[in-house]
C-alpha cells in the first residue's frame, strides 16, 4: 500500500505562494533540487489540482531543459514517468503523457489508488491537499522551509482544520532551506 504524501516549498510564514501569486523565492538551487529528485522517484502517481498541473506540466516539454543543468533535466524524466491525475472539471483534456482528468476529487477512488499501489503517491496543490486533509487521506507531510517570510498568500497548509503530526525527519540545506517530514496522526 503506498502512503499519500503532500509535498510543497513553503515560506517560513507558510505560503506557497506570495500575494502576488509568485513563488519565485522557493526556486530550488542544485542541492535542493537534487533531493526532489530523490523524493519524486518514490512517487508513482501524482495528484493535482488544475492550477498546480498546470504549471507542472513544463515539464513534459524538452524545449526550454537543453541549457539547464543535469539535476534540472533529470527531474523532467523522472516527472514525465509518473502516472498523473489532475481534478478539474473544467480542463477537456490533458496536454501531458501518463495523464488522466478526474471531474471531481472522489475519497473513496483515492483510498482505493492507495490500496492498490506498490510506490507512493503525492499530491500538490493547496486546494486538493486540504480536501484530502478534511478526509484523513494524507499520510505524511514533506515542507521545504525557504529562508523566507512573504507576509500573505496562499497557504501551504488549511488554515481550518487541525493536523497533529509526528516529526519523522529533518534536514538544513547549505542554502537556509529546512526539511521537515511528518507524519499526519490525525485530522480535526
Amino acid at each position: 500500500m503506498g502512503k499519500l504524501v503532500y509535498a510543497a516549498n513553503t515560506s517560513l510564514d507558510g505560503y506557497l505562494e506570495d500575494s502576488s501569486g509568485a513563488f519565485d523565492w522557493s526556486v530550488p538551487d542544485e542541492e535542493v533540487h537534487a533531493f526532489w529528485n530523490e523524493h519524486e522517484r518514490q512517487v508513482g502517481t501524482s495528484l493535482y489540482g488544475r492550477r498546480m498541473y498546470e504549471t507542472m506540466r513544463v515539464w513534459e516539454d524538452d524545449d526550454w531543459l537543453a541549457d539547464e543543468p543535469e539535476v534540472v533535466r533529470e527531474y523532467a524524466g523522472i516527472w514525465r514517468d509518473a502516472e498523473k491525475v489532475v481534478y478539474s472539471s473544467t480542463l477537456a483534456a490533458a496536454s501531458t503523457a501518463r495523464t488522466r482528468i478526474e471531474r471531481r476529487f472522489d475519497p473513496d477512488e483515492v483510498r482505493r489508488l492507495k490500496e492498490a499501489s506498490a510506490t507512493d503517491l503525492s499530491i500538490g496543490g493547496a486546494t486538493l491537499a486540504a480536501e484530502a486533509f478534511r478526509h484523513g487521506l494524507v499520510d505524511e507531510c514533506v515542507l521545504l522551509l525557504c529562508p523566507v517570510t512573504v507576509g500573505g498568500g496562499k497557504p501551504a497548509l488549511p488554515r481550518d482544520l487541525r493536523l497533529d503530526l509526528q516529526l519523522l525527519d529533518h534536514r538544513r540545506f547549505r542554502n537556509g532551506v529546512v526539511h521537515v517530514r511528518y507524519a499526519v496522526r490525525s485530522a480535526t
